[in-house]
């Protein structure tokens, strides 16, 4: 996994700004899961929500 290599878990940029954001306004608990293991900003901006929580809690 590029993680492991040593890739930026926070690393920004694309439509939903982060990962940590793209895992959670699509659902993938276990992605999200993964990330916040590996360190992932829950507080980084982007995206139409905001953050990760605002993304995760937009239903």
């Amino acid at each position: 996994m590029l993680l492991d290599k040593g890739a930026d878990v926070n690393a920004q940029g694309g439509r939903y700004g982060n990962a940590l954001y793209a895992a959670s306004a699509t659902g993938h608990d276990q992605v999200v899961q993964m990330l916040l293991d590996k360190g992932a900003d829950v507080n980084a901006q982007g995206g139409q929500y905001g953050n990760a929580l605002k993304a995760a809690s937009k239903e």
